[in-house]
This record gives structure tokens, sequence and C-alpha cells, in this order.
């Protein structure tokens, strides 16, 4: 009785066992048709991982690829779908698909072979949850290989696992698969910005009101509010230096004076900051990118590491950023509202 429950118990093992691991079969997402019915928002799915990297691809930010049809999938599949006239919800229209799929080239998924500088480092063993445990560090670098090439190819960690079981993400030679998105972009000339507070997203827009990009966001709290009007662009850098000021008056920080934190990508503000024209407020980018618009920030609007580098490289100084307090159906036509107040990151 006992070896008959004992090789049950292999036997349903063995079969669950690739549905524990939650392995991703790379042909099946490169080859993966339309969901004819809405994916679990929880689960690993080929055709959403198809659908996000084609959102990627066309400038509407999914922000990280995690294969999981989540808010921010949601939010990414919606804006593109009212920028093509094509009505949405949770199923994915034909027309909708086949607008996507015609948008770019290439398969979805593809082979790379792990650098050197890949795996050079150095790395950190553990990202300091506290400010104040920060400014010691020479920088804010990742806290592995596999968190940098996760974030290189806009992917969870846990997806980028799951497309490569038994793979080693800190050798170098290593062939992996990653997801097919460019490594740099130019976007069409930007003529505003505009960011939802209510939605938590961050729209760029042409002179004629068309939209250009789109990408899910992180914005203020009620105890440290993002700004209510129209800033402008002042500076865009790559892998800024984080100042703290004693007057942010942050609960978890102790330090009475101000502090540096080195510049990476695990710096607070990420790897990719764009001054605005109220002193301490920034678009920036985050060493959390899971977290990005489920979490509210310090003021600032916070994107992922990568979407906040491909708007920073495409804004210009005096550029228009206007905070919407609550969305409007006239919200692509608007062109500023009265100046922003004032207040700390």
């Amino acid at each position: 009785m006992t070896m008959r429950w004992m090789l049950g118990a292999v036997i349903v093992l063995w079969l669950a066992g690739p549905a524990l691991a939650g392995n991703l079969d790379p042909a099946a997402v490169n080859e993966a048709a339309r969901p004819a019915k809405p994916p679990a928002t929880d689960k690993l799915n080929a055709a959403v991982v198809k659908l996000q990297v084609l959102l990627d691809r066309a400038q509407f930010s999914p922000g990280e690829i995690d294969g999981k049809l989540g808010e921010n999938a949601q939010k990414a599949l919606k804006a593109f779908a009212e920028q093509n006239g094509i009505a949405s919800d949770k199923v994915v229209a034909p027309e909708l698909w086949d607008r996507l799929t015609a948008a770019s080239e290439g398969p979805i998924l593809v082979d790379y072979k792990i650098t050197d500088a890949d795996v050079k480092g150095p790395f950190l063993k553990k990202l300091p949850p506290r400010l104040d445990d920060m400014k010691s560090l020479d920088a804010l670098s990742y806290t592995s290989p596999l968190e940098g090439l996760a974030e290189k190819f806009h992917m969870s960690a846990d997806l980028l696992k799951a497309l490569n079981p038994g793979k080693a993400f800190d050798k170098a030679g290593e062939t992996i698969v990653v997801a097919n998105v460019p490594a740099r972009r130019e976007l069409p000339r930007i003529a505003r910005l505009e960011v939802d507070k209510t939605n938590g997203t961050l729209k760029a827009f042409d002179a004629s009101g068309a939209l250009l990009a789109f990408y899910p966001a992180s914005v203020g709290s009620p105890d440290r509010p993002t700004p209510t009007g129209t800033l402008k662009v002042t500076a865009s850098h790559e892998l800024p230096t984080y100042r703290y000021n004693p007057e942010y008056k942050f609960k978890s920080v102790k330090s009475k004076r101000p502090f540096d934190i080195k510049p990476g990508p695990n710096n607070p503000v990420g790897a990719y900051w764009i001054g605005l024209s109220a002193q301490g407020y920034g678009i920036h980018g985050t060493a959390e990118p899971d977290k990005v618009s489920k979490s509210a920030s310090h003021g600032c609007v916070r994107l992922t590491n990568w979407d906040a580098r491909v708007l920073g490289e495409n804004v210009k100084r005096g550029m228009p950023v206007v905070f919407l307090d609550a969305p409007t159906e006239s919200s692509s036509k608007r062109q500023g509202t009265p100046a922003a107040k004032r207040a700390a990151n």
C-alpha cells in the first residue's frame, strides 16, 4: 500500500513538474496565436509574452514583460486600442492583434549569448532597503547578472528563468532566450508629455495631438503628492546621483543632514533622470520595475529604467509636462494648465 502511494505521488509530481517549474516553450511564444478568451492575470501565458513584446515594440509599454496580463499590460493594450480606434476590453480583438503583429517584424524571442560585460559586475550582495544605508556604497549596481540581463531585455527575472530552465546566467558564452526588443529607439518629435495621476500613466504626444508613446507610471501619494498643472523639462541625463534633502522628511530616513547616493540602476531614482521645473521633481527610473504604477512614489513620476531612458533620450528642454488630476476625454488635445505648485520630491 505504501509503495503504491509513493509510486502514485511520483507520477503526479512528474506530470506536474513543468507546471510547477513554470517553464515556457520559446517556440510556443514565437508561434502564439491570438488568445480567444481573456488570459489569467496571474499565470504565465505564451500569447501574453508575445502580446507584451509587441506592445513594447509599438512604444506602448507594458512595463516589465512578465508573461501575465496584469494591470500594466492591460493599460498598454487599452491605450493602443484607443489610439487605433478599436474597441477594447480584456478580450484581445482580432483587429487589435492583427494591428499589433503588423506593427513590427522579427521573432518575439531570440537567442542571446551572455557576454563578459554581462557577468563582470561588480554586483551588490544585497540592495539595502534604507536610503541611509546606501550612501556609503561606491555604486548602486545590479545584485546579479540575472537582474541585469532581465532589465536589459525589459523582462522579469522569473520570466527569464522560465524561458531558460537550467541555464547559468552568470556564465559568459551561455546562450539564453530573451525578448527581442530594441536596445535604443528614436521617437518622432515629441511636443508634450501628459501624466495622468488618476490612472498612473504617462503619454507622449506630437504637435498634432497624436499619441506617440505610452508608459505605466508611479505617481505621488496624498502625503507626497505629484504636482498639479504644467511643468517643463529642464534637463535629462543617464546614471544620476541621488541627493537626499532633509526637507523631504522621509519617515524611513534618520539622517538630518543632506547626503548623496552614487549612480547605478538600483539608485533610488534609477538609471535615468528627467528634471522638471519644480525643485526636486523629475521623471525617473526605479530599482523595482515590477512595482511601477502599483505603488506610490515620493512625488516624482517613476517609470521602469528602460522606459525612462527612451523618454529621456527623446525629450527637449522646455517641453511642457501636463499633470492631469482627473482623466478627461479631451486630454489628448490639452496644451497646458496653470503653473504647478512647488513641493518636495
